[in-house]
């Protein structure tokens, strides 16, 4: 067996086994660039947003509070702007089997959106106020906490949106209006705070993205569920090691969530950036209020091909060694005789 011959064959095993070595990079910007170019318009020339995004006040019965946010319109447009509160709650989906975020729910832990007022021109205060921002402009909008004689311990939730009353039609023809809005964490100084969670359902699974380098993601999720009465902050922690040791991923800024009290969501985290093969060891914590939870997994990537790619490539090898080496001895018994 010659050296084309091996070298052929060889080439052809790789190709079979790790098409992916070979392929080339696809890239998916010119193909969407055409689809988005009409939208964008839109979009610069509506754009609204609140700041901050939150904000966390301590509340007690029989006060008023007051305080500002700011509405920023980064557009190219005037914009007619309603503000108003709404309460800040999860409602479950038997759909979906999950919480969606929802803001007509009302409940014990909603009634803030109740106790605010916001400032109007005149100076006095409303459920709701109307105001006209210029473009590239931003104006600082003043609103109350009123609390009534009696309020529930534990938290408080509501969100202040911002929303455009002349909204934009898009190509499709379809009037779109935006809606930005800042939670408004209220927090309880009076009575029992309660800070309780329980965790469940601790996942570690692979992923084959179909994307533009087409990996086997690595996954990991869980449930937290607040049995409290004030909102807690679930932190998750994924961390990968190679089975023989050395560190690849660690969550730095993703796998947090804000959990609010009656309501049950999904913390999470993904290693995108996974080689073509290997084994690792992952492990998936997460900490929620009172409650830490563990799991480990050895995901396995690709590793069988590569290993059968590797016997074949050492068969080949080891039988062209033993036949070349037969022909030496063939040619030693020639000259010698």
């Amino acid at each position: 067996m010659n050296k084309k011959i091996v070298t052929g064959l060889l080439i052809a095993l790789a190709l079979v086994f790790c098409p992916a070595f070979f392929a080339p990079e696809r890239t998916f910007a010119d193909e969407e660039t055409s689809e988005e170019t009409s939208e964008n318009s839109d979009v610069n020339a509506t754009n609204i947003s609140l700041t901050p995004v939150s904000k966390i006040l301590q509340i007690a019965s029989g006060s008023v509070y007051d305080n500002t946010f700011t509405v920023n319109n980064e557009g190219s447009r005037d914009l007619e702007i309603e503000v108003f509160a709404a309460p800040y709650s999860y409602i479950y989906s038997e759909e979906s089997d999950s919480y969606q975020l929802g803001f007509n729910n009302q409940n014990s832990f909603t009634q803030l959106s109740r106790w605010i007022t916001f400032k109007g021109e005149d100076g006095s205060y409303d459920k709701n106020i109307h105001l006209t921002l210029a473009p590239n402009s931003k104006k600082d909008i003043e609103f109350r906490i009123s609390t009534p004689g009696s309020i529930p311990a534990g938290g408080q939730y509501a969100v202040i949106f911002a929303r455009t009353m002349n909204g934009v039609a898009s190509a499709n023809g379809i009037k779109t209006e935006a809606s930005p809005g800042m939670v408004v964490y209220g927090r309880s100084t009076e009575g029992e705070t309660i800070i309780s969670a329980e965790v469940s359902g601790l996942t570690i699974e692979q992923s084959i993205t179909d994307g533009e380098k087409n990996r086997n993601n690595i996954n990991a999720y869980a449930k937290v569920k607040n049995t409290g009465n004030v909102d807690f902050t679930a932190v998750g922690k994924l961390v990968v090691d190679g089975i023989l040791g050395g560190g690849h991923y660690e969550t730095e800024t993703g796998g947090r969530v804000s959990v609010i009290p009656e309501t049950e969501l999904i913390v999470s985290d993904e290693w995108k950036e996974t080689p073509g093969f290997g084994i690792f060891k992952v492990t998936w914590t997460v900490e929620a209020a009172d409650k830490t939870e563990t799991t480990e997994k050895i995901i396995v990537i690709n590793v069988i091909p590569v290993i059968i790619l590797i016997i074949i490539v050492l068969t080949i090898v080891i039988v062209w060694c033993i036949m070349r080496g037969k022909k030496r001895k063939e040619r030693r018994s020639r000259l010698s005789v």
